[in-house]
């Protein structure tokens, strides 16, 4: 079996990208339009407003994680949001989640961030063990509110 690797990707890879973020859109029952998504993910990549971890073996992509920038003002210090992150069927259970994770943590440290966020479905219950197995604690402290500003 090939290696996995992980690397940072840039518009080059959107291609790749492409079907892995289409996979997470569909995992959450959001509708997939390619030209949106394209546009989406091509200019967060091209303006760096984000950055997104590929993994795969040999020629095949098997997942990533896509984190935000952010600034906790009570620290005065750097923050990032983990917003996305997607395995493909054929790469679950093969250490690709962890390896993206790391990945996404070595960022944090690389960068001085204080803290690093993120968000699951109450019932993803296997992402919730794989974030507690690495350290994640679940915040039962806050509430998280959202608002529609459209409404």
């Amino acid at each position: 079996m090939e290696e996995l690797q992980v690397q940072r990707a840039t518009h080059h890879e959107l291609d790749a990208l492409l079907p892995l973020f289409a996979g997470y859109l569909r995992f959450y029952d959001k509708p997939v339009d390619e030209a949106r998504v394209r546009g989406f993910l091509s200019a967060r990549l091209r303006a760096n407003e984000s950055v997104v971890f590929l993994a795969r073996r040999g020629e095949t992509h098997l997942g990533f994680v896509q984190l935000y920038p952010a600034w906790s003002s009570l620290s005065q210090a750097r923050s990032w949001i983990l917003n996305d992150l997607f395995v493909a069927p054929e790469g679950r259970g093969g250490g690709v989640a962890q390896a993206l994770m790391e990945a996404a943590r070595r960022l944090g440290a690389e960068t001085g961030a204080v803290e690093m966020f993120l968000q699951t479905a109450r019932t993803n219950t296997a992402a919730q063990r794989l974030y507690e197995s690495l350290g994640w604690r679940r915040d039962d402290e806050f509430l998280v509110y959202t608002l529609d500003p459209r409404v």
